[in-house]
């Protein structure tokens, strides 16, 4: 009986500990309004051109490079970070779906968080925002493909 006890009050804590679990160090709160799967229209923050783009760069590494464009399911994300001494010091997505008003609530609070999550792994193993799974994918292989160029 004492064994079953305490194998009921272990189970417990293990239980109460996955639930209290937090999978993002991000303390920012999410935004109301984002749902799951919303739609993302295409919106252009710059002007695209179809040329690659090229990589302003100084010795070591350093400089900005813009990442390929990602196209997903509303439209291309495409991300620009900046590298000092190695590190990822700026990461701004220059392109992301974004039209309507539905679309600005979801992505005006998804862009930043993702540029934030870019700046604090100093990777593409960023978390998904959720309500924005497919700018978040976007923004990873965009990402991913700048620092593949700076590590060229």
């Amino acid at each position: 009986m004492r064994r079953i006890a305490i194998a009921a009050a272990a189970t417990v804590s293990v239980v109460v500990l996955l639930f209290s679990y937090r999978t993002s160090t991000d303390a920012t709160p999410v935004a109301a309004g984002r749902t799951a799967g919303g739609t993302q229209p295409f919106r252009t923050a710059s002007p695209l051109t179809t040329s690659p783009p090229t990589p302003s760069r100084s010795a070591g590494g350093d400089g900005t490079f813009t990442g390929d464009p990602a196209d997903t399911r509303y439209g291309p994300v495409q991300v620009r970070i900046t590298v000092v001494g190695g590190r990822i010091t700026a990461a701004d997505a220059i392109d992301y779906p974004q039209e309507s008003g539905r679309d600005v609530r979801i992505n005006s609070a998804a862009v930043p968080a993702l540029n934030q999550e870019a700046l604090q792994a100093q990777s593409a193993q960023i978390d998904t925002v959720s309500g924005a799974t497919y700018t978040s994918e976007g923004y990873q292989q965009s990402l991913q493909s700048a620092i593949d160029q700076a590590h060229r």
